[in-house]
């Protein structure tokens, strides 16, 4: 395994990352981008092989000219997994996010959540799923939706805090086939495997999930250009006065996000900023 990073302005780093995260395929693995300081950010891709890193670092280089990435060999460990076992829980709202060691000696009074280290998205570290929840935090002050879709459900961690507060039903959809399994191993740990399901499947979504609409309740925490080039499928599933939360996206990318699904009929009603990223929360209009 390899890494390589590079740090400079949002501008350059963001371009980089966009070009490591669409090329198809991609050199690899897993990339993120985060601020660094004050006017600073800093990307950290992850290749399999020397040649993929170096195809990475190319990319980089080719891009945003102005940055010089460096590629370093990692010790042959499961990093993802190591680096989720030292992260401490995560509290947002009512919800507490954590592994069965640190739950056992949870806070009293709240929703606990259990997500063990593992390799799918979504523990509530990152900006983006603390921002979901923080987001269910409000629909939760006036609503209680029954049916939920999780688009892009990770870990499964949006269902499952959404079921536990009160949803009687939730699909997720994923195009990882790891991630389907993780996430419906962690609907099963946290008790709620008759109540959330998540489905191996793209954009188009299968039978099941549209036979079952319309949805109260649409989480999307993907990436930008997805949620934009979804937002017709989601508007559509989401049911009149239903709530939709997005994330994945970076601050000044709100507005062409709103504008594609404020054509549809929905209005923003909260917005959560954590860490560069955004989460907004609409509701569609009767």
């Amino acid at each position: 395994m390899y890494q390589i990073t590079a740090k400079g302005p949002r501008e350059a780093i963001e371009a980089a990352w966009d070009a490591l995260a669409w090329t198809d395929p991609s050199p690899a693995g897993a990339v993120d981008a985060k601020e660094d300081g004050r006017h600073a950010w800093r990307l950290d891709a992850y290749a399999e092989t020397r040649e993929d890193a170096d195809a990475c670092q190319a990319l980089i280089e080719e891009t945003s000219p102005n940055l010089n990435p460096v590629v370093e060999p990692l010790e042959d460990r499961d990093w993802v997994t190591l680096s989720l076992e030292g992260l401490p829980p995560v509290e947002a709202g009512r919800f507490i996010v954590a592994g069965s060691h640190v739950l056992a000696k949870s806070a009293p009074g709240k929703t606990p959540i259990l997500i063990e280290a593992g390799p799918a998205f979504g523990t509530g570290h990152h900006g983006t799923t603390l921002g979901c929840l923080l987001g269910l935090e409000h629909v939760l002050k006036q609503d209680r939706p029954q049916k939920v879709l999780d688009v892009g459900t990770g870990s499964g961690l949006l269902a499952i805090a959404a079921i536990k507060t009160g949803s009687l039903r939730a699909w997720g959809t994923e195009i990882d086939a790891d991630s389907v399994r993780v996430a419906n191993e962690n609907a099963a740990k946290n008790h709620v495997a008759n109540a959330f399901q998540t489905f191996e499947t793209g954009g188009g979504f299968n039978t099941t999930i549209r036979r079952d609409a319309p949805y109260d309740l649409v989480f999307a925490n993907i990436l930008f250009r997805p949620l934009v080039g979804l937002s017709p499928t989601i508007c559509e599933l989401t049911a009149t006065g239903g709530h939709v939360i997005l994330s994945g996206l970076l601050t000044h990318q709100e507005p062409l996000v709103r504008k594609a699904y404020g054509a549809r009929g929905l209005s923003l009603v909260h917005r959560v900023r954590k860490d560069g990223w955004s989460s907004l929360v609409f509701r569609k209009h009767a």
